[in-house]
């Protein structure tokens, strides 16, 4: 098997971390040689284990992307801004998790189950959608295919991994403080988080609603290449450490009862249905952490419309809202290579 050279811009971060974890786990189908660590600022000098080897983490400059056939970017707005299309012309395939070049026309926006066919032969940079983007157009994509969507309302139950390891210390610090009777202080977003759920993902838009609903319907109108499809969002934080959860309501262009949608859903690559009401059978966050997979479940025709169904989306935002993902696009790349 051939072996691809990676280099991990961002590695000591909470989704470069994960990117080397889910190497490791996908190394029976994509063959990693030569691996790179880069990191800017302070975390340059770490040391880290990856892929069975301690190895260290180098200052990001120009000259890290010799060599490399994929670069993975965990990394701000503004550092993949500069050096994606820098690993771009040293000849590697930038991956980028930032949402700098989400909504870029010619930069493909892609979850390789979807749409694999955005991802052109002289592709250089690719952006990975946002977390909750993701698992949303995953459940949505086998719908669309079948009977075409008329419209999309979504609630989501964001955990606080989503805003990086900060937000997940400060979650365990208001815990501490909650279970010794300290007043809680907020510690990472404007209300505490811990015992509480706050209606507030990202920053609020002229227009009410937040970055965090914006991205998820922009970019699942990019990928589904529906620049017109309604879908409106509701993002709300929730004490959960890692796992996105999100109730969809999916209105077709025919009827499907929920028999025929689980169906449709089971059949798709990366999904996997989890529904049987009579055992209390559904999908949890505790449940996703840790896999690929994004799991459905409560699958519901409404009792008034034939043609709009409801559902339960859960997957962990760190693995296939992030890291997998990106693995993912390697891997097809990489094959259509051979």
């Amino acid at each position: 098997m051939r072996k691809a050279n990676v280099v991990i811009v961002g590695a000591p971060g909470l989704v470069g971390l994960q990117i080397a974890r889910v190497l490791e786990d996908h190394r029976d189908r994509f063959s990693v040689g030569k691996v790179r660590l880069v990191a800017s600022g302070r975390s340059a000098g770490q040391q880290l284990t990856v892929l069975g080897a301690v190895r260290p983490v180098e200052a990001l400059t120009e000259d890290v992307f010799g060599g490399m056939d994929f670069a993975f970017f965990a990394t701000p707005n503004d550092v993949s801004a500069k050096f994606a299309p820098v690993a771009a012309a040293a000849g590697s395939v930038a991956i980028d998790k930032s949402s700098h070049f989400r909504m870029q026309e010619d930069v493909p926006l892609v979850v390789p189950e979807v749409n694999p066919h955005a991802i052109g032969p002289e592709t250089r940079v690719i952006a990975s959608p946002n977390c909750s983007t993701i698992q949303l157009v995953m459940a949505l994509a086998p719908l669309e295919r079948a009977a075409g969507i008329a419209r999309v309302i979504v609630s989501t139950y964001q955990s606080v991994s989503g805003s990086g390891r900060e937000a997940l210390e400060g979650l365990e610090a208001e815990a501490r403080a909650y279970a010794i009777g300290e007043e809680i202080t907020p510690q990472s977003y404007a209300q505490p988080i811990h015992m509480n759920v706050l209606a507030q993902c990202d920053a609020f838009m002229p227009d009410g609603f937040t970055k965090e609903e914006q991205k998820l319907r922009l970019e699942t109108r990019k990928i589904f290449s529906r620049p017109d499809l309604p879908l409106a969002a509701t993002a709300v934080r929730v004490p959960v450490r890692i796992g996105h959860s999100e109730a969809v309501t999916v209105e077709l262009r025919r009827p499907m009862d929920a028999a025929e949608a689980r169906s449709l859903l089971s059949a798709q690559p990366g999904v996997k249905v989890l529904d049987d009401p009579a055992q209390q059978v559904y999908p949890t966050a505790r449940m996703a952490e840790g896999i690929d997979d994004v799991l459905v479940g409560r699958v519901r025709q409404d009792p008034d419309r034939a043609d709009t169904l409801h559902l339960f989306v859960v997957a962990d935002n760190l693995r296939k809202g992030a890291a997998t993902n990106a693995v993912q696009i390697a891997e097809v790349i990489w094959k259509a290579q051979e």
